[in-house]
């Protein structure tokens, strides 16, 4: 005598869900197993550095990103299309000065910036 249909797919679904159930345990096991390490992470996520509060140093580091290699102030006069003009040059050379100071960037050579490497 077999099992009529409905009794087929109910008792597939029991093993679905019995089989779901056992994976959230096991998640919810790591998961606590996770919270009683020590947080080396989350303490060093607040040791780095700040970004300054103005939109071009946001914009001075994309263009860092971008190109992925040294760059002095005029070649990011260039990557940020603003004149190459003393002024301009100037500003963002004390831009990428003070990310320096900041631990942000780091001058390979004087006048010549880069991110660090992890």
């Amino acid at each position: 005598m077999s099992s009529p249909p409905s009794l087929c797919r109910l008792a597939a679904r029991l093993r679905e869900l019995h089989e779901a159930t056992e994976h959230l345990r096991i998640t919810r096991k790591t998961l606590l197993s996770l919270a009683d390490e020590p947080e080396v992470e989350i303490a060093h996520a607040h040791s780095a550095p700040e970004l300054p509060d103005h939109p071009a140093y946001r914009h001075i580091l994309h263009s860092f990103a971008d190109l992925g290699r040294p760059l002095r102030a005029r070649d990011l006069c260039q990557a940020l299309d603003l004149p190459i003009v003393k002024n301009n040059t100037e500003n963002i050379h004390s831009k990428l000065k003070r990310l320096v100071s900041q631990g942000i960037l780091v001058e390979t050579e004087p006048g010549s910036f880069a991110q660090p490497r992890p």
